[in-house]
Formats: structure tokens, sequence, C-alpha cells
């Protein structure tokens, strides 16, 4: 199912950004879109090639790996569990699950965090089934990740990308060293306090001096939001018909305008800005808009 894809760059045209372009992975697929795409697309061969037909994952009740993982296991004919974290409920993201046939079990957060330990209370005796940890974070992850390296046809100054696990931003370094390109790779963490990214990121790959963190544009935390960013996302949307969802991409564009704004990053240096899709997170901030 994860045949070759076409991802275009886009140009973004409007003040205050200047030459901005965007890699477009979030119209890769409506469900398995921009990432969760290149992370899944290494973790599936995986598990076919260790023989498992039942994909056992992990997220919250927003959580757009979940729908991913559940659509992409409909499509490769396997089954699929995810432990849910949190009180039962019922949303947008869950329906979806459920209709790719995905089983959804609910766990409360002390319980949710020993991923391992829940796996093998309930899997430990099925053969067949395989663990994929919250959000895809694993080496097959990194390998389709760092693809996108690979797929550039012009050089960037510089690589943005907003980050959760680390992962994602894991595999882009691994491209560029992989390339021995002199692009900068910028990650934006969603979450506060999230120094632990860069520890993350040495579980993959060597941390060279192409990386820079910014750890300042989280707009209080993970899935947290703010007016401010709630009026740069309705803004940006309407001057370029490009989505972001509040919980990553809206974080990281702000951060490429602060940047350029301060003076940073010059106007004349070349930013490629890529959007890692999630743009079903949406449903779970219409209140805020």
């Amino acid at each position: 199912m994860f045949e070759e894809i076409y991802s275009p760059v886009q140009k973004i045209t409007f003040a205050p950004f200047n030459n901005l372009f965007v890699k477009r992975d979030d119209l890769i697929d409506p469900y398995i879109s921009g990432n969760k795409w290149r992370k899944l697309k290494y973790i599936l061969a995986k598990a076919k090639a260790d023989c498992k037909t039942h994909l056992v994952t992990f997220g919250g009740a927003y959580s757009n790996h979940l729908v991913a993982t559940a659509a992409a296991a409909s499509r490769s004919g396997l089954a699929a569990t995810a432990f849910v974290r949190g009180e039962e409920v019922k949303n947008e993201m869950l329906l979806l699950c459920s209709l790719f046939g995905m089983e959804l079990i609910f766990t409360n957060r002390e319980s949710y965090r020993d991923k391992q330990q829940l796996f093998d209370q309930y899997f430990a005796s099925d053969a067949q089934a395989y663990f994929i940890n919250e959000g895809g974070a694993s080496i097959e992850a990194t390998i389709g990740c760092a693809e996108v390296i690979e797929e550039l046809v012009e050089p960037y100054d510089h690589i943005f990308c907003a980050a959760g696990t680390g992962t994602t931003a894991a595999g882009l370094l691994k491209g560029i060293q992989q390339y021995g390109l002199n692009t900068k790779l910028h990650i934006i963490p969603v979450l506060k306090g999230a120094t632990f990214i860069k520890e993350e990121i040495t579980k993959y790959t060597p941390i060279s001096d192409h990386l820079e963190l910014h750890l300042d544009y989280h707009f209080g935390g993970y899935a947290k939001t703010t007016p401010e960013l709630i009026s740069f996302i309705k803004s940006f949307t309407a001057k370029t018909g490009l989505l972001l969802d509040p919980v990553y991409t809206a974080k990281m564009f702000y951060a490429i305008q602060d940047l350029q704004q301060q003076g940073i990053i010059g106007t004349e240096e070349k930013i490629l800005a890529i959007h890692t899709g999630g743009l079903m997170g949406l449903f779970g901030m219409r209140d805020k808009f």
C-alpha cells in the first residue's frame, strides 16, 4: 500500500514571510498523511517481514497516529488495536478508527505510562501482535522520514519541522547528514520543557551542528493554544489557503515568522517548512475558533 508518492513543494508569497517554501506532506493521503505515512511505511514492512498480522499501538483520543495506523492496517489486511489514553470518549477521530476496524481499549493514565507492560498484559500470548510505539517512534520511522531529504530537488539554507517525540526530527537530521548538506535543521518542540527531544534524537543518529532546537514556541505545552496562535492560524490560512493544525504546524510557522522578524534568519535565506499533516487535530480544537 505504500507505493511511491508525490509530495509537492509550494512557495508561500505573503508578508511577513520571505523565501519560504512548504513540503506538502499533508497532501500524501487524507488519513495517513504527512509524517504518519512516512513513519508507518517501514514499520508495516517490518511487521510483514516478521509475519505479524495484528498491529497494536498507543495514543490519545485525538491522535492522528491512531487514525493513520487504523487506515494503514485496514488497507493492508491487518488487524489493529489501540490503547487510548484516558477515559472512554466518542469523537470524530475515534469514529474513523472504529470504521477502519481498529479495536479501542481505553486506559487510565497511570497504566498508560508503561506501554510495554500493557502490550504484554493483553497480547503476550498473541504471536501475531506487533508493538508500535506511540507516534510510531522507531528506527523504521526515521528511515521513512529521512526520505524527505532524498526527495528535494533544490537546496535550502534552513529546514523547519515541528516535533513531539523527535522521531521525525531524527529522520530529517539523518537525511541531511547522509547527503552531506549544509542545511540547518530547526526543530520546534510543541511540548513545554522539551529538552529531552535532543536525547531522543541521539537514539537514532548523532547530534551535529546542523541541528537547532527552539524551545519557546510551545504556547503553553502540548495541545495548548493562545488567542495569539489562533489568530495567526486564521490569518495564515485565509491568505494562503493552507490549513494548519494548532498542535504542530501552526507553532512551526509562527516560529518561522518570529525568527525572520527578529532577523535571526535573513530575508535572503531560503527556508523549507515540512507540513507534517495532522489536520484532523482541528476537530479537537473547534471550540477555540
